[in-house]
């Protein structure tokens, strides 16, 4: 029995792990790297393990940092079986067709400027062929046997929509061993999604540190904030642009602005702009799956009561569109990807707005290091957007209730009842790894580089 390590590792990208055991490979997940250090470089370097010996691929969720490289991984040989739940299957075909298109236009940008040897990482052909080796459905809770030997169990990890930590039972002669992937673990007491599951009792633990450093703001204030940064941009005549992550925090903050309007915290005026294709498919992939609900959003829906849709929203799918918000100088509520503003229409937005001191830009997700979003977020005076230099006179809000990812108190929470004697921490920046790793106790814990590897 062998673990080993290929993303995310004392980073926050690219996920990707590899269990051996039995005479079988089994990955958990195969993300993309994101954020400051040379992806290019890294996405297309090889995987540390052959494509072609993997015989499973567990899914978390499908987030880009977590399915992002499996198009890459099929292209390279691939030709086993992608096992996720029915949620993560709809949004990661969503996920992958969109970095696909993204990769591509990047690639012929590039090559206009001389780049003779610019081309996208994987095409949308190469998705298409990935799409393929989805095979079996996993249900939470439900017990999935993929070999003699190897036995998978998906948990609700209340994270985004179809989320899930994975529990390893692990067998061979004379020996047997369980092991937890946390994945990415969702913030409890959020009101669209169920909060994570209680793990089982597990030798080791692979566990997410995101937020291992910190608590978050409440959510009820966090909510506040939001409706004052709203009501105070639209009495300065400015517009509000929200750097939103397409999966999860677009529809909670639909959710959250169409329960302003009803209780009068925002104006029934308000007029509301979510400008990203991706989210506005995401939204309807949403509204097909209740079983991912909290019990007071599903009983909304069964009512026939649509809680994302808010008075004056408009859904924009095409470029004209977002092209037209562009002229819109106040009273805008514009949400729009990347949550980074690493790509996407929000670098737009952000050039003609974040030069305006009567508007305000609002981050409401984590904003990886070297990122233009954290650039601001600490404080930049100047930002480099779309090759322009642009001044950040903007009122600049950082609200971190609304994140996705459980905080230091809730992951040492989830740490404790599984009680794993041994436990890989991944998923974080190396500080703040550091600091959750002091927090634990009763466990060997090990922060593994890239590459490194371990017998179970």
């Amino acid at each position: 029995m062998r673990l080993s390590f290929h993303g995310a590792d004392r980073d926050v990208t690219g996920s990707c792990h590899l269990i051996e055991c039995a005479g079988r490979r089994v990955l958990i997940d195969c993300g993309l790297f994101q954020g400051s250090h040379d992806l290019e470089a890294d996405n297309a370097a090889p995987f540390g393990f052959e494509a072609d010996s993997i015989d499973f691929v567990l899914l978390t969720h499908a987030h880009l940092d977590h399915c992002g490289r499996l198009p890459l991984l099929s292209r390279r040989g691939f030709r086993g079986e992608i096992i996720t739940t029915s949620a993560s299957r709809e949004l990661a075909q969503l996920v992958m067709l969109d970095a696909a298109h993204l990769q591509l236009e990047d690639s012929q940008t590039r090559a206009r400027h001389g780049d003779a040897n610019a081309k996208p990482l994987y095409t949308t052909t190469d998705v298409t062929n990935c799409l393929d080796r989805f095979g079996r459905t996993a249900a939470y809770g439900v017990p999935v046997e993929l070999a003699p030997g190897l036995r998978a169990t998906f948990l609700d990890a209340g994270h985004i929509l179809g989320s899930a930590s994975i529990f390893l039972e692990l067998e061979e002669p004379g020996q047997r061993r369980t092991i937890v992937f946390s994945g990415d673990i969702g913030s409890p007491g959020h009101p669209l999604l169920r909060g994570p599951v209680t793990p089982p009792h597990a030798d080791a633990a692979v566990m997410e540190t995101t937020y291992g450093d910190r608590l978050h703001k409440s959510l009820t204030d966090s909510v506040e904030e939001l409706y004052t940064a709203i009501i105070d941009t639209l009495n300065r005549s400015g517009n509000v642009i929200i750097p939103t992550f397409a999966l999860e925090r677009a529809q909670e903050l639909l959710y959250f602005l169409r329960a302003g309007v009803e209780q009068s915290r925002l104006p029934n005026s308000i007029q509301v702009y979510l400008d990203s294709p991706m989210a506005v498919s995401a939204t309807e992939i949403f509204k097909r799956h209740p079983e991912c609900y909290d019990p007071n959003t599903a009983e909304m829906f069964k009512d026939g009561h649509d809680p994302f849709q808010v008075p004056g929203l408009h859904l924009v799918r095409d470029t004209a569109g977002s092209i037209a918000i562009n002229s819109i100088r106040q009273g805008a509520v514009i949400m729009a990807g990347s949550g980074m503003a690493t790509g996407g229409r929000i670098r737009h937005h952000l050039k003609h707005n974040l030069a305006r001191p009567e508007c305000s830009i609002v981050f409401v997700g984590y904003a990886a290091d070297g990122t233009p979003a954290r650039r601001i977020i600490d404080g930049a005076k100047h930002v480099r957007i779309l090759d322009e230099d642009i001044p950040v006179r903007a009122r600049i809000y950082t609200i971190g209730g609304f994140s996705a990812h459980a905080d230091q108190a809730a992951l040492l929470a989830w740490h404790k009842a599984t009680g794993a004697g041994r436990t890989f921490l991944v998923h974080g920046e190396e500080g703040t790894m550091a600091q959750f790793a002091s927090r634990l106790t009763g466990t060997h814990v090990v922060m593994p580089k890239l590459g490194d590897a371990f017998d179970l």
